[in-house]
């Protein structure tokens, strides 16, 4: 049976907060516990800290890294995805998640939570951790209302949230 798939999503690099940073480690701490597999883009800020929470947890971290090198990916991804196709990979991201986690972030954020929401994943952002998952959390993209942003308090109920959507489903 093929595991869940969870993608966080966020700030990378420089632009990571410190609180960022730390909502993200607990997400990845609660996606191991929770038995699911870590997606992200699989570079720095949270992406970096989500996975570096899988692996202290004992889970799965997959990053999926727009260039085509493997060097590019942070220490903490078990599995590096190189598409070599830049910003296009924000959509593989998306797409190999079956629901969407939002921690701060900007517009590459902003294009994932898009492309999620074009294809229906559950998606939720968790409250107060800035950026875009602050802009647009408790929101729809647009007045077609394809799938609602949900928000959350923290990083458990983000992953519960998640779960529990998938099995509605």
């Amino acid at each position: 049976m093929r595991k869940i798939q969870i993608a966080v999503i966020g700030y990378n690099g420089d632009r990571c907060t410190d609180v960022a940073r730390d909502v993200a480690y607990s997400t990845g701490i609660e996606i191991a516990k929770a038995g699911a597999a870590l997606v992200c883009g699989g570079l720095g800020g949270v992406m970096e800290a989500a996975c570096k929470g899988a692996k202290d947890a004992g889970g799965t971290a997959i990053g999926i890294i727009p260039q085509d090198d493997f060097s590019y990916a942070n220490k903490y991804c078990d599995i590096v995805v190189c598409t070599g196709i830049g910003f296009a990979r924000d959509f593989v991201v998306a797409s190999s998640a079956d629901g969407i986690i939002a921690i701060g972030g900007g517009v590459g954020t902003l294009i994932e939570l898009s492309v999620g929401y074009m294809i229906k994943k559950p998606l939720v952002v968790i409250s107060g951790s800035g950026g875009t998952a602050d802009s647009y959390g408790g929101k729809y993209l647009d007045e077609r209302n394809r799938v609602p942003i949900m928000m959350a308090k923290d990083a458990k109920t983000a992953v519960q949230t998640i779960l529990d959507s998938i099995k509605k489903d």
